[in-house]
């Protein structure tokens, strides 16, 4: 059974950082792509940002290309975003989200993932 539990989220002040982090237990698959999903209220979740636990390639959401980087640490069945330079706008509810034997460009912006995790809200604000 395949679970996903993300940490991380929280209230942050527009400029600041926070680190999201995702436990990855119970993939069978060789390969997967991990990746950071949100979704706003009113909004459709979309993909922000993915990687491959394999050739570690990546795929990252325009709006947070330059100020956020995805990793994977192979070794502990982890996925990690670090958010930097934080807007209003990324406020959401972020989600991990696994789709094995997959590739980012596929994955992230199409939203098409076998597995989700229940989600941690992250509130940018003064």
């Amino acid at each position: 059974q395949v679970e996903l539990v993300e940490s991380g989220g929280g209230l942050v002040q527009p400029g600041g950082s926070l680190r999201l982090s995702c436990a990855v237990s119970g993939v069978t698959a060789d390969v997967y792509v991990v990746g950071w999903f949100r979704q706003a209220p009113g909004k459709e979740r979309e993909g922000v940002a993915c990687i491959h636990s394999g050739d570690g390639s990546t795929y990252y959401l325009d709006s947070v290309k330059g100020r956020s980087t995805i990793s994977r640490d192979n070794a502990k069945n982890t996925a990690s975003l670090q958010l930097d330079n934080l807007k209003e706008e990324d406020t959401a509810v972020y989600y991990c989200g696994v789709d094995p034997w997959s590739v980012v460009n596929h994955v992230c912006p199409r939203v098409d993932v076998n597995f989700w995790g229940r989600g941690t809200q992250v509130t940018v604000s003064s």
